[in-house]
């Protein structure tokens, strides 16, 4: 990885960077049958990068035949584990040996720092396919304790065709997530990645034929929601669609389904994450300092970012102080230089949502204590600098929408009980953070809270072998660990009488 570089390096390298941007299907790029396409744009610059193909149902349809056909032929779902094993080995090589150009492409199509890019998804995505394929042969099917007359083998079988749709701050990353299981376990697979950030997972197919994932097996479809994303959730030779992105689609999914062939689901949505600090926090400089990155990072396009701090009224002022002290080093920058931390949000529609929120917590009578502009606007880019938002009550817009931008909003408490309620009080539940010395406090907030991941003294902490996923209307099913495998898997009893 190049995180050495310069940004005149980068800057080279970006110049004489090519694009993949047709529809992979059956290990080929090809056109989208409509001819039609789409301009990807740089969210640094407001500049095309590329035209990409416009998929559509007729390329849904044809992908999920050459994966149809892949799977029933058994070239993938039928070999050895052990062969699986190796192939996804060799596809973790060939993403590390072109760690530089997948880097460079997730930042310049989606305008995060390139510092993020060659430290944190790259690499990450790169162990991601590595774990699940040292996964592969490591797991054991079961016998169930039955009467000594009967044998009953219970195993997990692939589920066929598996449409996975990708969302756009974390594509290489969150693909991975996704990938990594559904390929490990013998599925064959139509990805179709969010419009605004395609390149890196059309790349990532390329790479997968290279390591030698058989024709068929993984495709890539580029194209709109409504049109290839509706398509796929659709598409009844389809045996299951893995989706991250907001509630609001992730509903559209689950209709899809009923709809059509009943296909399973799985859904990591929406996030409204309650960073809970409480007055006995063992380091409030370091509880500050996570709280600040864990709403700035990515430019706060994060479905577990931390947006409500919910902190106890007499550290209040303390921890708003050191907040605004780290957001200082936070400020948007180019996302090629190694040195930015904050880069531009994914597009114009995106930092016009972000910037219309940010209007709404000012008239509804928040205090807005720094922040709130759009800034470096003469590079043509979409960049909001942090902004930080006191006196907000919790019903407050701000407060109960996915704003998905650099936006924090503070709400006080005066004991545990309501900094639970406060925290609890959401449509959301994938992530909630809380801060205390008391191990007795963690524990009892950590159970109280409803949320798929708790932090405790620690934000965003994690690893591929722990799952990652959402109560309530912020989806079901997990990613990362080993019980993302069962989600791509079904179980099977076979009895065996013996007489």
């Amino acid at each position: 990885m190049s995180a050495a570089l310069s940004v005149d390096s980068w800057k080279d390298q970006a110049r004489s960077l090519s694009y993949r941007n047709q529809c992979f299907v059956g290990n080929r790029f090809v056109s989208a049958a409509s001819g039609k396409t789409f301009t990807c744009v740089n969210p640094a610059t407001g500049a095309p990068l590329t035209q990409v193909s416009a998929g559509d149902k007729e390329d849904v349809d044809r992908a999920v035949k050459a994966a149809r056909a892949a799977f029933e032929k058994g070239v993938w779902s039928r070999i050895a584990g052990s062969e699986r094993k190796k192939v996804l080995l060799r596809f973790a090589d060939l993403m590390e040996k072109h760690a530089t150009e997948l880097a460079l492409l997730e930042t310049l199509d989606m305008g995060k720092p390139i510092g993020d890019s060659s430290t944190i998804d790259v690499p990450l995505s790169i162990q991601c396919i590595r774990w699940y394929a040292e996964a592969i042969d490591k797991i054991y099917d079961e016998i169930a304790p039955t009467p000594p007359n009967a044998i009953s083998l219970i195993r997990r079988e692939p589920l066929g065709v598996v449409g996975a749709v990708i969302p756009w701050n974390f594509p290489l990353l969150m693909g991975s997530w996704k990938i990594g299981p559904a390929l490990a376990t013998g599925n064959c697979m139509v990805v179709k990645p969010a419009e605004q950030s395609p390149l890196s997972m059309l790349r990532l197919a390329e790479l997968a034929a290279e390591a030698g994932v058989p024709e068929g097996v993984f495709n890539v479809i580029p194209g709109y929601g409504e049109t290839a994303g509706q398509a796929l959730g659709r598409h009844m030779d389809v045996d299951a669609i893995t989706f991250t992105g907001s509630t609001e689609v992730g509903k559209y999914f689950l209709k899809y389904a009923g709809e059509s062939n009943m296909k399973q689901v799985s859904l990591e949505c929406g996030g409204k994450t309650p960073n809970i600090i409480m007055a006995d926090a063992p380091d409030l400089d370091a509880a500050a300092e996570a709280a600040a990155w864990g709403i700035f990072f990515n430019q706060g396009e994060v479905c577990n970012a931390g947006s409500r701090l919910i902190v106890e009224e007499s550290v209040k002022d303390a921890v708003l102080e050191k907040i605004q002290k780290v957001a200082q080093i936070l400020q948007p920058g180019d996302p090629l230089d190694p040195k930015t931390k904050m880069g531009a949000m994914v597009d114009e529609t995106q930092m016009n949502r972000v910037l219309g929120y940010i209007e709404a917590g000012a008239k509804e009578g928040a205090k807005l204590a720094f922040g709130g502009k759009r800034v470096r606007a003469e590079s043509g880019g979409y960049y909001i600098e942090p902004t930080l938002f006191d006196g907000v009550k919790n019903s407050m817009k701000i407060a109960q929408e996915e704003i998905f931008g650099p936006v924090l909003s503070t709400i006080t408490f005066k004991d545990q009980d309501e900094a639970v309620k406060i925290g609890n009080d959401t449509i959301y539940g994938l992530a909630a953070a809380v801060w205390t010395k008391d191990i007795n406090k963690a524990f009892k907030t950590s159970q109280a809270l409803r949320a798929g991941v708790v932090w405790v003294n620690c934000f965003d902490n994690g690893h591929i072998s722990s799952p990652f996923g959402g109560f309530k209307q912020s989806g079901f099913g997990r990613d990362k660990s080993l019980h993302a495998m069962e989600k791509y898997t079904q179980l099977k009893a076979t009895w065996i009488n013996i007489s």
